[in-house]
């Protein structure tokens, strides 16, 4: 239809030069009118002057609406109102193009925008990045994961991780690595898992960043608990009669008269030994598998509102003589002062009063001996409650294992106090960790 009305304005046009340059033609050499020939012939330039406009305006505007597409710029308009039916056609099917553009491109960007939007809210973290690590996409949980507030290129997480970052280049598609972070005193266990696409001339690297400690915590737990669970009812079994059968043996023995026995005085005595060291150490054996039943039992918390310096004001009091006898200085930091807590006060108290409880025993060689009570809120919004001290600390055998039940370094200890601590945290919805430079410092740390 529009090419149509503009050949039909072409022809017409055409037509009407022909007619005015024959017009002027028998005006000079018929009539001999000189004046109304020139006037004519002058009239005839300037229609084909606007005929070559007119062919010229519609591939301007052709060559602008292709423009305006190009560059996705649709706030260009098209109008032919003046310009004749033809043109008023052409304007129509331009503004309509644009219009079916525009349309698209606002589905596309409410897409995007979706997409963005599911992206930011998801729990895992998200990064994408070029072949030279320039990020152009990272959601808010690997910011918050990474603790950044924004991401120009991977390379400036090497403060954080160089092995991270490495990892992040090295990765290709499928890839799957496990890297561990220590950050601020909390040990961060990030699997990586990458794959790969192209969008245009342009490869990027899509890679999902998680954080599995406490997964790896609770699933190690769990695996220890079925443990004791099955340890604790065998050897219940198998104590349990021994330490009748011995306690009913010596009350045997002390009955029967000495004199009228067929073994003498001193085999007695031998015997009634022998029975009661079995009785004592079945006892002994007896309580040492009570212990380790409480990791097992731990009970499940009554969550409320627990300010952190009743926690602190509490054990302040318990541990006041123990502090004092031993000359250990004690310091605490709250920050905000009223900052609060949803946990069981009595476990919690439980947990710090373990970790205050080890931490005197670890100073007990320092010159200088201290603890700290700190508590704040982290980079990532969290509770976080620390016990330091300046003690003997961990060697790196032993942090490995320090949370694992029946292991303790310390010749008097049950090995069970910082795995009932790690039950109780978890039970919390939190984690327990440590961070230690043997003779300098260690710090244990709860987040909840």
């Amino acid at each position: 239809m529009i090419y149509r009305h503009f050949r039909v304005q072409c022809i017409l046009r055409i037509a009407v030069i022909a007619a005015t340059i024959t017009a002027a033609v028998v005006l000079a050499f018929t009539v001999r009118s000189y004046p109304a020939a020139i006037l004519v012939g002058l009239l005839a330039l300037y229609q084909t002057f606007w005929l070559i406009s007119y062919v010229e305006k519609s591939n301007l505007d052709l060559a602008r609406m292709l423009a305006a597409i190009r560059y996705s710029d649709f706030s260009q308009s098209f109008s032919g109102a003046q310009r004749g039916k033809s043109y008023q056609a052409l304007s129509q099917e331009f503004r309509a193009i644009m219009d079916n553009f525009r349309e698209e491109r606002s589905e596309k960007e409410t897409n995007f925008r979706y997409l963005q939007t599911v992206m930011q809210h998801v729990g895992v973290g998200l990064i994408s990045y070029k072949a030279d690590g320039t990020v152009n996409l990272i959601n808010t949980a690997a910011k918050r994961l990474l603790r950044v507030p924004y991401l120009k290129n991977i390379d400036a997480l090497k403060p954080l991780s160089s092995e991270l970052v490495d990892t992040l280049r090295e990765l290709r598609y499928g890839d799957k690595k496990l890297v561990q972070i220590v950050d601020e005193d909390e040990l961060l266990q990030l699997v990586i898992h990458a794959t790969e696409f192209k969008q245009g001339d342009v490869f990027y690297k899509l890679v999902t960043v998680q954080d599995i400690q406490s997964e790896l915590d609770e699933k190690e737990l769990e695996a220890w608990q079925k443990l004791t669970r099955v340890l604790t009812h065998e050897i219940m079994n198998s104590v349990a009669p021994i330490s009748s059968l011995a306690s009913t043996a010596n009350e045997l023995l002390q009955e029967t008269d000495a004199s009228d026995s067929a073994i003498t005085h001193t085999h007695m005595e031998d015997v009634r030994g022998a029975v009661q060291t079995i009785e004592r150490r079945s006892e002994s054996l007896l309580n040492f598998v009570n212990d380790y039943r409480k990791l097992t039992r731990v009970p499940q918390p009554d969550l409320g509102i627990v300010r952190v310096s009743d926690l602190f004001e509490d054990l302040r009091r318990l541990f006041q003589h123990t502090l004092n006898e031993k000359g250990v200085d004690v310091q605490q930091s709250i920050v905000p002062p009223e900052l609060e807590i949803a946990a069981d006060g009595e476990l919690i108290e439980q947990v710090l009063i373990n970790l205050v409880t080890n931490a005197i025993q670890a100073v007990s060689e320092s010159e200088k001996p201290w603890i700290q009570l700190e508590a704040r809120i982290d980079r990532r919004g969290r509770a976080v409650i620390q016990v330091v001290d300046n003690g003997r600390g961990i060697v790196d055998e032993a942090i490995d294992k320090i949370f694992v039940p029946f292991f303790t370094t310390r010749k008097d200890g049950s090995g069970i106090g910082l795995s009932l601590s790690r039950e109780i945290m978890r039970q919390h919805g939190g984690s327990i960790g440590v961070v230690s430079t043997p003779g300098t410092r260690t710090v244990f740390t709860l987040r909840f």
